[in-house]
Parts: C-alpha cells; structure tokens; sequence
C-alpha cells in the first residue's frame, strides 16, 4: 500500500496541520498525527479557536478560574489561545529539535483587527512571544501594507514569523523583501539569525474561487475554472527561487539565515467538481510547507499521487494560464485587491465570533 503522506515528506513538503483544540491536544490526537502521519507543524486562526471553543467543555475549568479572577474577554481569550498554542508547542518540541528549528512549529496570530496598525501589530507580537515563551512559536502577521514593517520589526527583536494572508504575486515580493530587511535589522541588534525562521502563508484556493465566480459571469471557457489558484502559487515559487539568490542573500545565509519558506495556505478545495487533492499534489515541490485541514489530510493519506516536483516544470504552463485568464477579461490586480481585502475582514468576523464565544462562556462562569 502506497503511503501518500510519506511520499509528500520525502518530496521536500512539511506536513502541516491547519487545526488545534484543547482536546486534540489533551486527547493525544495531535501526538498520534505526528507520530503516523508525518505532521510536523501546526496552524491557527481565529476560526479555529472558536469551533475548538464553542465545542468543548475542556476549556470549562480555566474559563471559570479566569471569570473568578475578573479577566474581561479580551484577556480570557489571550489566556486560552496561548494556553492551547504552548501545549502544541510542547508536543511539537522533538519535532523542532530534530529539524534545527525548521519544522515543529505552531503558528498564533496577532488581533486581526490591528492588520491595519503596524505598532499595536509588533506590540502584540511581542506580547504573544512573551506569554507563549517557546522557541517553536510562528506569530502570524498579516501581508498588508502596514503588516510589512510590523514583520520586518518583529523578526528584528529575533523573533520568527509566519506572514499570512498572501495572495498576489506584488505582495509577496514585499513579504520576502520585509522578511529579509527583518533579517538585517536583526542581524545589526546582534541575534542568531539561525534562530529566526520565518514562512510566507500564500493562499491557494480562494484565489480560484474568485476568478471562477468572475469567468462564471463573463461566459468564458470552462477550460479556464479552477486553474488560477495552482498557476498563481507555482508563479510564487518561481519568484521565491530568484529572490532567494544572489549576494544580499548569499551575506545573511553565510551568517546562518534561512530562506523564508512558501506555505501553501487554504488547500481544503471548495469545489466539490475539483479533485479534492489538487492544492496539494499539484504543489510538490522541495522546501515547501502545506497545511491542510484534517479532511483534506484524510484524502491526501487516502488517494493523494504524489509524482515528483509539479512546480519549477510548469513555470511556463503557469505563465500561459494567466495570460489566457487576463485575455478573458479577468483583472488580476483587481482579483488580489478584492481577495486582500475580504481576507481581513473575515479574519476580524472570525474574531468577532471568538470573543463573543469566550463572553458568553465568561457569562456562564460568572452566574454559576
């Protein structure tokens, strides 16, 4: 029997894991994946942290120690989230040792709605490091235009990062280039730039489900649907490669820097007509990290065909699909832009939804 995960590890792609519940946690569940199925990091949203909420009774006992101590929402919500994130680190901890830091990570994310300030984003990265207080922490900063000096100051202060919500070709030009102003910065203040490690969160499928709406409306072919998403991040790929090159890089890596490596990001397909694998084996290619969520782990396990690097060989086909997707009338700028801005919003939805989850259970607590 073919086992697709090992294949995907040994093709140069970190399994990643993008979920995380108390009870994954205190079950054993999460050790089980890292011990069977090759996960080797792990990845959290708001989105994550209320379904694990709203669902378990595990969080019960610190929600009423919290409550008795008159914790507001906002502190409750900081104490439960780094309380899951540090055990996941703990239970990642071998993995991070064994891979020099590269691997064996968990990522948690500044307050969504600070996308938009740059000091209240490094303030609260900091604070988060500071609580959390393991090596093996990413703290996601998003890719907006303010995000970009938060995550330059933040890998400055040595601390690792994850950049999320990338989903233009433009903006991850910026994304690589703060990461290695960071790197230099920290380089300056003194820091192990072995130490610091950083991945560029690029979004796969929502890119597809944007432009298949938009070609859906203008009529064009059906040949065009469910291209855009794969095209655009092998294209990412490609401009990873050349960044990563060259003497300003080559200065950092002789003092131990890391290339910040792409995440493949938003790979659970939405498109039931799709191939329910498509945003991961289309995307093998070395140094690499995909996070899925568990259904989309299930069905790479199940019937995942891993066949060898699928990126630098169709550069050119890539190339081909998005000039055949401009030449049927889709703005690609327009697309990023839209998507950019939609990706904040319902990051700041999905936090809306945690802290008035965390109230209601605060709520509880208290009337008991």
């Amino acid at each position: 029997m073919t086992d697709h995960l090992k294949d995907l590890t040994d093709a140069g792609v970190s399994i990643w894991l993008d979920d995380l519940s108390r009870e994954r946690i205190e079950t054993g569940n999460l050790a089980e994946l890292v011990k069977n199925d090759y996960v080797v990091g792990v990845t959290t949203n708001p989105s994550i942290f209320a379904a694990a909420l709203a669902q378990g009774e595990r969080y019960d006992d610190q929600v009423r120690e919290l409550a008795a101590s008159g914790a507001d929402v906002d502190k409750t919500v900081f104490a439960l989230t780094t309380t899951d994130v540090r055990n996941a680190c703990d239970v990642l901890r071998p993995v991070f040792d064994a891979t020099n830091g590269v691997d064996g990570r968990v990522s948690i994310e500044v307050a969504p709605d600070l996308a938009h300030d740059t000091d209240a984003t490094l303030a609260s990265a900091k604070e988060l490091w500071q609580e959390v207080d393991r090596p093996n922490l990413f703290i996601k900063i998003p890719a907006t235009t303010e995000g970009a000096p938060a995550i330059s100051d933040t890998l400055a202060e040595g601390i690792s990062v994850n950049v999320t919500l990338i989903f233009g070709l433009d903006r991850y030009q910026g994304v690589m280039e703060a990461y290695v102003s960071g790197l230099e910065k920290a380089q300056e203040a003194g820091h192990d730039l072995a130490g610091i490690h950083s991945v560029a969160s690029f979004f796969v499928s929502r890119v597809d489900t944007e432009i298949d709406n938009r070609l859906n409306k203008t009529g064009a072919s059906d040949e065009l649907l469910g291209k855009a998403g794969v095209a655009n991040a092998r294209l990412a790929y490609e401009a990873y490669e050349k960044f990563f090159s060259g003497e300003r890089w080559e200065r950092l890596a002789a003092d131990g820097a890391k290339r910040q490596r792409p995440l493949w990001a938003s790979t659970g397909v939405k498109n039931p007509d799709y191939k329910d694998t498509m945003y991961v084996a289309d995307l093998v290619v070395e140094n690499t990290v995909n996070t899925m969520p568990e259904k989309t782990l299930d069905s790479v396990r199940d019937h995942g065909e891993i066949t060898g690097d699928q990126v630098r060989p169709n550069y050119d086909h890539a190339r081909q699909v998005m000039k055949e997707l401009a030449d049927a009338g889709i703005d690609y700028d327009d697309v990023i832009a839209a998507l950019e801005k939609e990706g904040v919003e319902k990051f700041v939805k999905s936090w809306d939804e945690l802290l008035a989850t965390v109230k209601e259970s605060l709520e509880g607590a208290q009337a008991q």
